[in-house]
């Protein structure tokens, strides 16, 4: 006997009118998370930028340029390392450092070399800066440059905290209120919280307006999954949930367009925030999913939604919540019947995923891609804006070049295996960081194609990483697997703007952490074991077994579990929320 919930799509269509109208409104607000999760990437730019200046000018001097205004030699400007000497009405000589400023003791003829006494002071008049790309940023509005740098730093690592509690938060309300509360809540705070940061009067209470903005972000994508998952069959589920990430990178490539024709950072911040209004407007038209209604008994909701769905698809005749809930029982009942300790399933904890060696092994190799598909990702979005050449136009392809790439995922999974679509381009990946690092500095247009292939592969490992962990752990741990995949995505995602950070340091130190993880992660992935075509495992020895005995695992599912298996799979699709980016 099939599923519930697939003899309710059996009825009704996989993926007929009504679900591909609640499935595309749905990711289409999953862009604004793409958008304020990258949002900073141009709001936070540091420009050049020079000590302010303590009087009136009357010329400037630059190596060999004598300009009549600061404005004119920005142009010229090649490193931090350079100064700028100016000359004020008073015919006071000042030498303008990023972080200090001196005066020449002995004012002299106007030239760039002194060797003369000079007398440093600090930048109590502020700081004069490049408006010639971006009239205003949060670093220009608040200084934060020189001594209060690492407050500009913290800007996007504090989102990426948000993400994480709005994550945990809003997928556990979810369960309690129901998946359309949470929606309407998420996406209207989207809005309120993305105009309210443009309106912020300081740096704190900007961070913490963007912490919140994080916060519903992550809960609204949290909850998308689930809702997408629960109104889509499971002929058409694996390319749903997949795809949802491709609104994602839609909304990156709305950051690079917003950022290209409009350069001052509020009037960004509210464009970016508009965006997806319309959803905003619309999204209480939306239905509770029946199964969260079913799983609430409130059948004569649960019915009214059914019906509404078979009106939209043209179903004459419907299936009936009884028919439902008696599939259900009976599916319960078997399963009992094939467990004899059902009561334990609630008492495993984290130290299960290392109950034995095979299972530590697997445990810790799968947090590693998880970690790494994130850090990945990440750096390779983060610092599009430092390839050279346009910075608009890197980022607008980083986030072009994830369409195909899940796509070619969800092939790879179905024709060649989950493993075996994950090693080659970890590995890839690796290698492309390696490529990077070999590549001229002059040949920006090969670095950047370079980086659109490093993003593509580990945006194909990203994509296919959390139902291969759900099929790689037994039925009494796989939410908790998932759910520490996800936390350890979490961490990957906090830690990726220190790594982009390190481009100070030695600008290709992102990518050869990025390039040593993926190569570590796909070495490791080889000992996994295949799960294409291979039934669920229940408990932690069938799990076990699964890697050490590969003839035992090597059939297809037997037609006795097929039922169950589907079920399962089914079930675990409502887990896709612990696994947004």
């Amino acid at each position: 006997m099939a599923p519930s919930s697939e003899r309710l799509f059996d009825s009704l269509g996989h993926f007929g009118r009504f679900q591909a109208c609640v499935y595309f409104a749905s990711v289409f607000q999953a862009m604004s998370c793409g958008i304020h999760y990258l949002a900073s990437v141009f709001m936070a730019v540091t420009p050049n930028f020079v000590c302010g200046i303590p009087g009136n000018v009357s010329s400037v001097l630059f190596y060999n340029s004598t300009e009549s205004s600061i404005e004119d030699i920005w142009t010229l400007w090649t490193s931090a390392e350079n100064y700028i000497v100016v000359q004020l009405e008073n015919g006071e000589i000042w030498e303008l450092n990023q972080c200090s400023r001196s005066k020449r003791e002995v004012s002299l003829d106007l030239v760039y070399e002194y060797k003369g006494n000079k007398s440093v002071f600090s930048c109590s008049d502020g700081f004069l800066y490049d408006d010639t790309k971006w009239k205003s940023t949060v670093v220009t509005q608040w200084d934060l440059v020189c001594d209060q740098e690492w407050l500009a730093k913290l800007i996007q690592p504090t989102f990426m905290l948000g993400v994480l509690i709005g994550a945990v938060i809003f997928g556990d309300i979810a369960d309690r209120l129901g998946r359309r509360r949470v929606i309407w809540f998420t996406s209207a705070g989207q809005f309120v919280f993305g105009i309210a940061v443009a309106f912020t009067f300081d740096y704190y209470s900007f961070v913490i307006v963007r912490f919140f903005l994080a916060m519903v972000s992550s809960g609204y994508l949290v909850v998308a999954f689930v809702y997408v998952t629960e109104f889509v069959g499971i002929k058409a589920r694996t390319w749903a949930s997949m795809h949802v990430h491709a609104f994602f990178a839609m909304g990156i490539m709305v950051v690079a367009l917003v950022g290209f024709l409009v350069r001052t950072w509020w009037v960004y911040q509210i464009f970016l925030s508009i965006a997806t209004l319309p959803f905003v407007l619309c999204c209480w038209m939306l239905p509770e999913t029946p199964f969260w209604l079913l799983s609430e008994e409130r059948y004569e909701d649960a019915q009214k939604v059914i019906n509404i769905m078979a009106r939209w698809n043209k179903v004459s005749t419907p299936c009936k919540v009884s028919e439902l809930c008696s599939v259900q029982q009976d599916d319960v009942v078997s399963g009992r019947m094939g467990d004899n300790d059902t009561s334990s399933i609630k008492k495993h904890n984290i130290l299960d995923l290392f109950c034995n060696w095979h299972i530590a092994r697997r445990t810790i190799t799968v947090w590693l891609i998880w970690f790494t598909g994130s850090l990945g990702y990440y750096v390779f979005s983060l610092s599009s804006v430092s390839l050279g050449g346009n910075e608009y136009l890197n980022l607008f392809l980083i986030g072009a070049v994830e369409l195909p790439c899940y796509i070619i995922a969800c092939i790879g999974m179905d024709k060649l295996g989950r493993r075996n679509t994950l090693i080659p381009f970890l590995i890839l990946s690796a290698l492309i960081c390696v490529l990077i690092m070999f590549i001229p500095q002059d040949f920006s247009i090969l670095i950047i194609l370079a980086n659109m292939a490093g993003k593509f592969s580990i945006g194909v490992a990203f994509g296919l990483i959390y139902l291969y962990t759900a099929e790689l752990y037994p039925t009494i741990v796989r939410s908790l697997a998932v759910g520490s995949g996800s936390m350890m995505c979490r961490v990957g995602s906090v830690v990726a703007p220190f790594c982009v950070y390190l481009r100070s340091v030695w600008i290709f130190m992102p990518l050869l952490l990025v390039g040593i993880m993926a190569l570590l992660s796909g070495v490791l992935t080889i000992m996994l074991p295949e799960t294409l075509g291979k039934p669920l495992t229940n408990t932690l020895v069938e799990a076990t077994e699964m890697g050490r005995n590969k003839k035992s695992c090597s059939g297809k599912i037997p037609p006795a579990h097929s039922g169950v298996t589907l079920e399962k799979i089914e079930m675990f699709g409502q887990e896709r929320a612990r696994t947004e980016k």
